[in-house]
């Protein structure tokens, strides 16, 4: 059984890969829109840390010239970093992260 983490916030990282909070923390959640072509994206333990997890994403398509937006939630108290939670993207871009 996990514990319940009550300081929930947000970052954004539009293009490229980036820090998602410069200490340690959780990463709970991930929105993305996906690129033209099929991508990743994968969180390690610091920029050239070990890989936690990495996400396969779909080719990205628009309807109707509107963008898709798609969620992944990370289940039980979502995956910890010690150092600080960095994320590599690969043809992702605007990510929000969702962390603790």
């Amino acid at each position: 059984m996990g514990t319940y983490v009550s300081n929930v916030k947000g970052t954004t990282i539009l293009t490229g890969s980036g820090n998602i909070f410069a200490g340690p923390a959780r990463v709970l959640g991930i929105y993305y829109v996906s690129d033209t072509t099929a991508g990743s994206i994968e969180i390690t333990d610091g920029s050239g840390g070990t890989s936690l997890a990495k996400f396969a994403t779909p080719l990205g398509a628009a309807v109707a010239g509107q963008e898709i937006p798609y969620y992944i939630s990370i289940p039980g108290d979502g995956i910890r970093c010690e150092t600080n939670p960095y994320a590599v993207l690969t043809n992702v871009n605007k990510v929000t992260f969702i962390y603790g």
